[in-house]
């Protein structure tokens, strides 16, 4: 082998050696599409944070949200997301629901949501409520932007809340409602969140 060749392969063998080097160096912080999708899914609240939270926002009539949300943590876990907002029902055996509040995150920002849904049940009448909404298993702030459909035998009368199950793609919401909504918040069919209003309950 003549010389000029032993030169070409020792400096091809050089840098093939300092190309490893050099990849054995960026792969270990390079994002997985694992790690990149885990950045944006919100951080899970504690009881105490929703608990502290829900009592500013119901007032007086607030001492039962601690039974409701622990009842929920034992079923659904911890939230990486809730909801505090207004609504408003009106019904003679079947009715609508339509609401408005802000989406809350520890991580991921918070986002301004209405809603709008049909409802069956036996009620008539009309009313409206404060709701604080717990957002279980939400992989980004977008995904809340879809359709939740009840979870059969998920009504749930506590304390004088009612608790709901919504789910859809496996993000679960529970809706707490507390006082005269109640009766009609254990019967709704769905909701549909937006980020604009609309009468569209559809």
């Amino acid at each position: 082998m003549s010389i000029q060749s032993r030169r070409h392969l020792s400096r091809r063998h050089v840098l093939g050696s300092l190309a490893a080097s050099a990849t054995g160096l960026v792969l270990p912080s390079a994002t997985t599409p694992a790690q990149a999708q885990d950045a944006g899914r919100p951080k899970k609240f504690t009881s105490t944070e929703l608990v502290d939270n829900g009592h500013r926002f119901f007032g007086s009539i607030s001492r039962g949200l601690a039974k409701v949300v622990e009842e929920a943590g034992h079923r659904w876990g911890q939230p990486n997301a809730y909801i505090l907002g207004q609504e408003a029902t009106g019904a003679f055996f079947a009715g609508l629901r339509f609401g408005e509040g802000t989406m809350y995150t520890r991580n991921a920002g918070d986002r301004k949501l209405f809603w709008q849904g049909p409802s069956i049940g036996f009620d008539a009448g009309g009313d409206g409520d404060r709701t604080m909404m717990l957002v279980y298993n939400l992989p980004s702030v977008a995904d809340i932007h879809q359709r939740f459909v009840g979870v059969d035998g998920s009504a749930y009368l506590v304390a004088g809340f009612a608790m709901t199950a919504l789910t859809a793609n496996d993000i679960v919401i529970v809706p707490i409602r507390s006082g005269v909504g109640a009766r009609l918040g254990i019967n709704i069919s769905y909701l549909k969140f937006t980020e604009t209003s609309t009468w569209n309950p559809f």
